[in-house]
């Protein structure tokens, strides 16, 4: 009890910590909407909770969640059938109940208004028995099972409609869960999902996430340890419940982090990423979708990819991206800064729809289908489309050379002068950056919060190569996915390339708007699954095989594409466009012990008329002249 009560109150804290942090911003930035919606009051004074429900998935393992009804004011289950809202989450349902907003906003809010709350701890944690393996066969499939039981008849609090909710895990469990097309899902609300495994989260550019992940998998182990409450009403399946998450710790989680570090083959994109990657099986997804992502989140590169997939298909789909990390995200604290209203008003609105089919014309034209923080600014774009007919593919060129803490070569839309520049092992690159804060979920920034150095990236710069514009005479906008299109030689034959995307303000200060990676000998290039935009290379996807990887031989010359992840941003008159390179990212990201000597080693970047390299990226409307 101790060990869950330290648990829920470091959560609740961490909770609490983003909701001020979001209630106090809010006072500075106006956000009223247009629309003439407005959200209904209560039907309903209180809630009444039912804990740990079985729920038998059909190879007879129990799953067991929490249902949350409308009650009277005397406490008492108001005796109707509702719509039921549904999450699913790894993090033990009785710990993030007192997160302080973890779940993406408290169900009371919904509950009160006529809707069901059932949270579901999933196989393998909190009080469900099994064996946890991270979004394998066997728990993805739950996702539909636990839907259709919550469509049963047989619930009598259920009138045989439902929707999900939730953040990250619990987001990418709706994703999931609706691909498998149960009867009675009408419509979801993710949070910050991911869409492919390895690319997102675990192994960006083919080196092991160990600010994140090591994180996550001792989260999840760590709160389905504790003893459930069931063990006090039914022992036998509370002791089964330990005994099965025992075994997944033992068997699952430990030999798999210990696997990838071994450069085993968690190390490498295969079957393995392929069974957890929902991006696979999107197109089973017909429901309409409510996607909140972040600028700085872990699964930034991932979300839009979601969205995107929905809405070409013509599935009703809405995305809000903003200047948020993962727990800011996850909380939903300052959505309503985006102009539409809360988290809470946005999912009673979305869910009155198509849930409980109440009338709501305005409700596409009120609500873009993109609706996008931009950097340089603080406004909010809107669009129809992730890539919308407004963006052009455009390139800079690097210019010359950067010399080591000397001046930056350029970037230009002109002619470049040929130039090479070193970049040396330097393993403390990127600790103390908004890259770091990104990569451990915003742990960080709750923690040690206005660090000057996640504000400003002109000290950790100088442990790399930048290339920068001179002051821009017109506005650049950026919108997307970007490809750093570098050629490059390495003396031991491999490396990474870290590379940071940033607005150097006039009066020095070095933003970092996005970031990307790239291993050197991961640098094979599926052309067919890449995103080109006017013939320009703008999203490189690489096969982070075994069988791909090659290092370069001594004197080889090879262009490295490396994908940055999307943003929005303008960099406005007066403001120069850099880039900023590296050879490590920590403490985000590590090579394997296999690869870990290779990457201590000096890389040198070319650029010339021969290895013309380049920084692409969407612009909206067409690119004006950068000398």
């Amino acid at each position: 009890m101790r060990t869950r009560h330290a648990i829920t109150s470091l959560l609740a804290t961490i909770g609490l910590t983003l909701a001020l942090v979001g209630s106090s911003l809010s006072l500075t930035t106006a956000s009223a909407a247009t629309s003439t919606w407005k959200p209904r009051g209560e039907q309903y004074a209180k809630t009444v909770t039912e804990k740990d429900v079985a729920i038998p998935m059909s190879d007879g393992t129990i799953l067991r969640g929490d249902v949350v009804r409308p009650a009277d004011a005397d406490g008492k289950a108001i005796d109707k059938r509702f719509p039921v809202l549904v999450t699913i989450t790894a993090y033990n349902k009785t710990v993030t109940a007192s997160s302080g907003g973890l779940l993406g906003g408290d169900p009371s809010y919904l509950v009160k208004r006529g809707y069901v709350q059932l949270t579901v701890d999933a196989r393998g944690t909190g009080s469900s028995e099994g064996i946890w393996r991270a979004f394998d066969a066997r728990e993805n499939k739950d996702g539909g099972e636990i839907m259709t039981w919550a469509h049963s008849s047989a619930r009598p609090w259920s009138n045989g409609v439902t929707g999900m909710t939730g953040p990250s895990y619990m987001g990418i469990s709706q994703l999931w869960a609706a691909a498998a097309q149960p009867p009675g899902l009408k419509a979801i609300f993710p949070q910050v999902p991911g869409a492919d495994v390895y690319r997102d989260v675990v192994a960006s550019g083919g080196q092991l996430d160990v600010g994140f992940i090591p994180l996550w998998l001792g989260l999840v182990t760590t709160t389905g340890l504790i003893p459930p409450a069931v063990l006090a009403t039914n022992p036998q399946s509370g002791l089964k419940q330990l005994l099965d998450h025992l075994t997944g710790a033992g068997t699952f989680t430990a030999p798999l982090l210990l696997s990838a570090v071994l450069g085993g083959e968690p190390a490498y994109d295969g079957a393995f990423y392929k069974e957890r990657s929902v991006i696979n099986v999107i197109d089973k997804v017909k429901v309409p979708a409510f996607f909140v992502s972040g600028e700085y989140d872990l699964f930034q590169r991932g979300t839009p990819l979601l969205f995107e997939n929905l809405n070409k298909r013509g599935v009703p789909t809405k995305m809000i991206v903003g200047p948020w990390d993962h727990l800011q995200a996850s909380s939903g604290a300052e959505v309503g800064k985006a102009g539409y209203g809360s988290l809470q008003q946005l999912q009673l609105r979305w869910f009155d729809r198509y849930l409980k089919g109440i009338s709501d014309p305005t409700l596409h034209t009120d609500i873009a289908n993109l609706t996008y923080y931009e950097q340089g600014t603080g406004s909010w774009a809107k669009s129809t489309k992730w890539i919308g007919p407004e963006l052009t593919g455009a390139k800079l060129k690097l210019s010359g050379t950067s010399a080591p803490l000397g001046a930056p070569g350029g970037l230009t839309s002109g002619t470049a002068t040929a130039g090479t520049s070193d970049l040396y092992p330097i393993p403390v690159a990127g600790l103390c950056t908004r890259s770091a804060n990104q990569w451990t979920a915003g742990l960080p920034n709750v923690i040690l919060a206005d660090l000057p150095c996640f504000n400003d990236n002109a000290l950790n710069d100088k442990t790399g190569a930048v290339f920068s514009t001179k002051p821009l005479t017109k506005a650049v906008t950026i919108q997307g996915p970007i490809n750093a299109h570098l050629y490059a030689s390495s003396l031991g034959g491999d490396g990474m390339l870290s590379v940071a995307l940033e607005d150097e303000a006039p009066d020095g200060t070095v933003k970092r708007l996005t970031g990307g990676w790239q291993v050197i000998s991961h640098r094979a290039l599926d052309t067919t699954k890449s995103r080109y935009l006017d013939g320009v290379l703008v999203q490189p996807f690489h096969p982070f095989t075994q069988t791909a990887q090659k290092k370069l031989a001594s004197g080889e010359v090879a262009p490295i594409d490396v994908e940055i992840f999307p943003t929005r941003a303008k960099i406005l008159p007066g403001h120069k466009l850099r880039i900023a390179v590296q050879t490590f990212d920590v403490p985000h990201l590590l090579p394997t012990l296999p690869d870990l000597l290779g990457t201590l080693t000096v890389v040198k970047l070319h650029n010339s008329p021969a290895y013309p390299s380049t920084i692409n990226f969407p612009s909206v409307g067409a690119l004006p002249t950068v000398p």
